[in-house]
């Protein structure tokens, strides 16, 4: 309903010159338009469905004389058209050996940052979940297994509600470090806040992504050694080699190596339909056999040395 409602509020807020009875195709392509100025190419695909339908709706009740939307679409553009790019395990332990060493810094003010930054990174490689998932987070969504995605950030990270799809609502397994070390900081260290969130800002609001990317991922992508030079506009510079989103594709790729059931990997990764992963994942998915459903927790499989544990027991 929340999506709906959105969907909803951008369709009221363009200004309709005409009423209902005088609107042609002429001007559905300006609305379009529109939609395509102001937000991006998915949100306009969903608004444009989402306005046609009503105006179909219409029509069966005779409130509009014909389909005045017809044959006026925005094609979904996929993120996927590029092959993802996939860290290896031995870069994802770097990265949470990074973290480790970040929060147990002699810096008090960078060991105080990575005291909130080292759960959210190891529950984004734990779980596979979306950053916009991640951030918003419940502490009311702990189970004693795991977590359960409800929730996530939406309208540019403006405000909070239900996941992407159906779908996008599921039960995570984690390991018992990355489950201890979210409980730990939500209880122990997160500022009282409005909205139940485990990882606030200071002020009780929820992360912005981008300063999450810059700050956080991006701290830990270069403490690690995961940097690459680029050239753009005749300059070079360095920038992470990876991005915050492509940990989701990590705990894909291992869902695939440890052979977990296809059905159950689209579960996991809360795709709408097994389209989609097989879309995202289909090379992977050629390289083993899906042939089973058991769930092992991904971090389990990383032969590393953590250095970090006491930071999850600090009270």
């Amino acid at each position: 309903m929340d999506n709906y409602e959105y969907r909803a509020g951008i369709i009221k807020k363009y200004t309709w010159e005409k009423d209902l009875s005088g609107l042609s195709k002429a001007d559905i392509i300006e609305f379009r338009s529109w939609l395509l100025s102001n937000y991006s190419r998915d949100v306009a695909h969903k608004v444009l469905t989402s306005f046609h339908s009503m105006v179909l709706e219409l029509v069966s009740r005779a409130v509009m004389t014909h389909d005045v939307a017809a044959g006026v679409t925005v094609s979904a553009a996929s993120r996927y058209d590029e092959p993802v790019s996939i860290p290896t395990e031995r870069e994802i332990a770097s990265l949470l050996s990074a973290a480790d060493r970040l929060a147990n810094s002699k810096n008090a003010v960078l060991a105080k940052t990575w005291l909130r930054y080292r759960p959210m990174l190891y529950l984004a490689i734990d779980s596979g979940m979306r950053p916009q998932e991640y951030l918003v987070a419940a502490k009311g969504c702990l189970r004693p297994t795991g977590i359960e995605v409800a929730r996530a950030l939406e309208g540019g990270g403006t405000r909070i509600t239900v996941t992407k799809t159906r779908a996008g609502r599921r039960l995570i397994d984690l390991t018992s470090e990355t489950l201890q070390m979210v409980r730990h900081y939500a209880d122990k260290h997160a500022v009282a806040n409005g909205y139940d969130l485990i990882f606030p800002c200071n002020n009780g609001e929820w992360q912005s992504i981008r300063n999450w990317r810059r700050r956080g991922f991006g701290r830990a992508c270069e403490e690690a050694g995961l940097m690459e030079m680029i050239e753009e506009d005749g300059k070079r510079f360095e920038r992470p080699k990876y991005k915050p989103y492509d940990l989701r594709h990590f705990y894909a790729s291992m869902l695939i190596d440890q052979r977990v059931n296809l059905k159950r990997i689209q579960t996991l990764m809360g795709h709408r339909n097994i389209q989609t992963t097989l879309n995202v994942y289909g090379h992977l998915i050629e390289r083993a056999e899906a042939v089973s459903q058991e769930r092992t927790s991904v971090l389990m499989s990383l032969s590393r040395d953590s250095c970090g544990k006491s930071v999850a027991e600090q009270s």
